[in-house]
């Protein structure tokens, strides 16, 4: 399995790279009121609104710093239905692709109750990064809120 690596509050995470669509340059998104801290907002993709979450405040409670290299990476969501449901996660130093299978040393996903998207921990060369389940990232009251008919939906 291929990752694409990230850094949040200083420390390197990973999502399998065949949840990517594509990697963005940092996009101004307009704020959604009423949601959570991490929700920054939407913002238009090819034409689409597409939801944008700080993975700063979502997994450290701080924004990630305003640097070159922090980048919005869109993600496909798996759904129970047919929609394609498309997430921009703000992330700093995005900057490399690894192989699972290079993992040193592995440590199988914790059962965090309030976190059901921090995945297996993995030692790759000299670091150590943990996966994030993109599908869990999002608590299901607030998924349902972004992803009604017509959130994610052409203009």
């Amino acid at each position: 399995m291929q990752l694409l690596t990230f850094s949040v509050a200083g420390h390197a995470y990973a999502i399998e790279s065949r949840k990517v669509i594509e990697v963005l340059p940092a996009v101004a998104a307009r704020p959604i009121p009423h949601t959570p801290a991490y929700v920054r907002g939407i913002f238009t993709y090819r034409g689409r609104l597409v939801p944008l979450v700080d993975l700063g405040l979502r997994l450290a409670a701080a924004p990630p710093a305003e640097r070159l290299s922090t980048r919005v990476i869109v993600v496909e969501l798996s759904g129970r239905d047919a929609t394609e449901r498309l997430l921009g996660l703000v992330a700093e130093n995005v900057i490399s692709i690894c192989s699972a299978e290079a993992a040193e040393a592995s440590l199988p996903p914790l059962d965090v109750r309030d976190a059901p998207f921090l995945g297996q921990i993995l030692r790759i060369g000299g670091r150590t990064i943990q996966l994030i389940t993109t599908d869990h990232l999002l608590p299901a009251d607030v998924s349902t809120s972004l992803f009604t008919a017509g959130a994610s939906a052409q203009p």
